[in-house]
């Protein structure tokens, strides 16, 4: 079949293996270009088949060498529908893999189930006997809580009062004011529930308890705080209520490790387009403005090139890792510079629908948001028969 991309609002419907498989090779081959790294030996990803899940995966790989496990949640092709970009890059990250002797394993199923850890509990204990770092890169919606059955639903809404800022149609380019709500008490509670720590607390009470967990492990999640242009709606809403959990869940973890040596940590990344992005109104058009000034100052970093920085001058150092006040490493750094910070600001000012494209990289994050799903890459050829069915080598 002719796969060609279908897309409603910030979500693409379709996906095409070749791209993936191109994009997953281009983040391979950068980590390859690097110096090699010294870190963990056997790495367990929760949340593995998209963005810094997917990245961190590749540079343990094939910066450190490491084996790996990755769980994530993706469906194959079904008939003419097409799989989730995740099962695509999967897909070519375990042939990448294999091409280069690493061992790794692939699990997919839903990480909030007791069966999933379960699963992965024993995929580890029969190929790795252990794990020296677990990173947890889960990003969902909903969540169904393993140990009641109820059904928790994220939001991505203000608190306490309106908030109405400029957003972008990244799309057509069309700027206007989006206006948002405030939360609910039950909705920042049920976002806190699917997006805070609890997760990430139960898999390694379970990595833990099963003894799967290795002495002096580490254990990785992910964050964001950005700009006070978008802090009504991420560090100040509901999705911020969920990460000061889940960075409180850190402290927590880091308490419980710290007798065999182990540590946990936040780390604060810098926007990105990821589909997570791109549903937050106001969010798109900042990281377009702000691509454009970190570009033009030769800093910016995509998904990979943020990771192997973090592997290597972060998490695998000698002495401690370099952290924050609040004990966060701070890989937006660059991002928060006052100078980055001022030009963002200035353009922001100024960008309406008629120079959106002369002041802002919306371009670039349009075709970004498309090379998430495997499109717009260069070298694949999107006119050619392309069957949707592929294979995950060692799936689980």
């Amino acid at each position: 079949m002719i796969i060609k991309p279908k897309s409603r609002g910030f979500i693409c419907t379709t996906a095409h293996p070749a791209g993936c498989a191109e994009q997953v090779a281009r983040q391979v081959e950068y980590v390859q270009s690097q110096p090699k790294l010294e870190g963990p030996r056997n790495v367990l990803v929760i949340g593995a088949s998209t963005g810094y899940g997917l990245a961190s995966r590749i540079v343990a790989s094939f910066g450190a060498g490491a084996n790996t496990v990755g769980v994530f949640t993706s469906k194959g092709a079904e008939g003419s529908r097409t799989a989730k970009p995740g099962w695509y890059n999967s897909a070519a990250f375990e042939k990448a893999a294999a091409e280069a002797g690493l061992k790794s394993f692939s699990l997919s199923g839903d990480a909030f189930s007791d069966e999933t850890k379960a699963r992965t509990i024993d995929l580890i204990r029969t190929e790795l006997g252990s794990v020296d770092l677990v990173v947890y890169s889960v990003a969902a919606p909903r969540r169904v809580h393993p140990k009641t059955g109820e059904v928790f639903n994220s939001v991505i809404k203000p608190i306490g009062q309106t908030y109405t800022n400029k957003t972008v149609n990244f799309h057509n380019g069309v700027v206007t004011e989006a206006t948002i709500e405030p939360a609910t008490e039950e909705e920042i509670s049920q976002t806190i529930t699917v997006m805070g720590g609890e997760d990430w607390q139960m898999w390694i009470d379970e990595l833990q308890a099963a003894g799967v967990l290795a002495e002096g492990a580490t254990t990785l999640a992910y964050s964001y705080v950005g700009p006070e242009i978008t802090h009504a709606v991420y560090r100040d809403g509901t999705i911020g209520r969920a990460k000061n959990d889940l960075e409180a869940t850190a402290h927590r973890l880091t308490e419980q490790l710290s007798p065999t040596g182990g540590r946990a940590y936040v780390a604060v990344a810098k926007a990105l387009v990821t589909q997570s992005s791109s549903a937050i109104p106001v969010v798109p058009l900042y990281i377009s403005a702000l691509f454009k000034v970190m570009k033009e100052k030769g800093i910016h970093e995509g998904c990979i090139e943020q990771m192997y920085r973090m592997f290597a001058t972060r998490l695998y150092v000698d002495g401690p890792t370099p952290v924050d006040e609040k004990g966060l490493i701070r890989m937006d750094d660059w991002e928060m510079r006052a100078d980055v910070q001022a030009e963002v600001d200035k353009l922001w000012g100024e960008i309406t629908t008629e120079n959106v494209y002369e002041l802002s990289d919306l371009e670039g994050y349009r075709r970004e948001f498309f090379q998430l799903f495997g499109f717009e890459t260069d070298g694949i050829d999107y006119e050619a028969d392309t069957s949707p069915e592929v294979e995950i080598p060692n799936l689980r």
